[in-house]
């Protein structure tokens, strides 16, 4: 299974950067620079931080925080999705051995 690999030339912070991935993410590759550029460019531009190691670290942090984020509320919505379900099993359940005693009578 050898892939392919495109050079892919992506811009962040009006540098460029050659970055070979498969065809099929070139597009993906393209968000997440765009995505790494908006944020090193808000940081930058707060000027709180200086230095382009410095910038790219603290971008990567805040991206970091936020997938942290994302999951932590992806897995409370899957708990809360499980619970919903075991109830509404439950109540079919409740519903189908009550009307099994009624028809059996």
């Amino acid at each position: 299974m050898n892939e392919e690999l495109a050079r892919v030339t992506v811009r962040i912070l009006d540098k460029e950067y050659q970055v070979a991935c498969p065809d099929d993410e070139r597009e993906a590759l393209l968000e997440s620079a765009e995505l790494l550029n908006r944020k090193m460019r808000e940081i930058r531009e707060a000027g709180k931080v200086v230095g382009l190691d410095r910038i790219a670290v603290m971008a990567a942090l805040n991206l970091s925080h936020e997938i942290l984020q994302n999951q932590a509320n992806a897995g409370e919505a899957d708990r809360d999705l499980l619970g919903r379900m075991r109830s509404i099993n439950d109540q079919l359940a409740g519903a189908v051995t009550g009307s099994s005693l009624v028809t059996a009578s």
